[in-house]
């Protein structure tokens, strides 16, 4: 069985890995072999994470890329083609939320900016959206691929104050099966597409929901999110790992079209 679950010498390139969540897969696959392009509108951050793996003996670029403008991924795709070679696996993680687009106190639904709220959907779903247009061609192209989507809780479940990001991330796993179909009726049966959901990690994108800036407490919203989770604990970034390492192996190569849950239950409690 362990040799199902290799991932060695696969060119991963992971949108969004200079954050926490993405990052630590970065790390992790290259720690198993795999050769990673990291993937970062944030160029220092994605040049951190790369100088981390390669400071370990592993295989990275960092790669500065805005994952809504298609030339800026043409010219990231090339990069990453001609460092590493061909893409075996996208990982789409660029994405968050911003506070402008999260309702307040201060900040009614009513009066939401449409810009903010525009921007957060965007960069979730058309991030997504367009950085599969660009890498997904040559899978096709080739015939093989492997897509893995980050998706959210708040796909399964909306919740309060943040609408855009719900909204965004529902439309990230609904993509995600559309375009399961759509490969393997169009173009190849070994061309997988699926996604995970994980629960709640505390990230840069919703700290300050979930935690207070001066006292590090939790607030009333990361209260209720431990009470409504039955394992009682936000996850930490290591515990995606292993559904990642599953779903980008040959250990799931029957697998495609699904949405996975990483969240601790929480997706299965109704409060009562």
């Amino acid at each position: 069985m362990k040799g199902v679950f290799d991932v060695s010498g696969k060119v991963v390139t992971i949108t969004g890995a200079g954050g926490v969540l993405c990052g630590t897969m970065a790390k992790t696959l290259a720690e198993a072999g795999a050769k990673i392009a990291v993937w970062d509108i944030i160029e220092e951050a994605a040049a951190e994470v790369a100088g981390q793996i390669k400071s370990n003996k592993g295989q990275a670029i960092a790669v500065k890329c805005d994952v809504l403008d298609r030339k800026s991924l043409e010219v990231a795709k090339e990069q990453t083609i001609a460092e590493l070679g061909e893409i075996d696996v996208l990982i789409n993680g660029a994405g968050g939320n911003k506070k402008e687009a999260t309702t307040s106190p201060d900040l009614s639904f009513f009066d939401l900016p449409a810009d903010a709220v525009r921007f957060v959907f965007e960069l979730n779903f058309m991030g997504t959206l367009l950085t599969t247009q660009i890498v997904a061609k040559d899978m096709v192209d080739r015939g093989q691929g492997i897509i893995l989507n980050i998706s959210s809780m708040n796909a399964f479940r909306p919740l309060t104050k943040i609408p855009a990001y719900s909204a965004a991330k529902a439309a990230v796993s609904n993509f995600t099966q559309w375009l399961a179909v759509h490969v393997c009726q169009n173009y190849s049966k070994d061309i997988r597409v699926n996604a995970i959901a994980p629960g709640f990690f505390l990230t840069e994108q919703n700290r300050f929901l979930l935690t207070d800036e001066k006292t590090g407490e939790l607030t009333d919203r990361g209260k209720t999110i431990i009470d409504h989770t039955p394992m009682g604990r936000f996850g930490q970034p290591e515990e995606l790992i292993a559904t990642v390492f599953w779903l980008l192996s040959d250990a799931a190569r029957f697998v495609t079209g699904v949405v996975v849950p990483v969240d601790g239950g929480f997706s299965a409690f109704s409060g009562v």
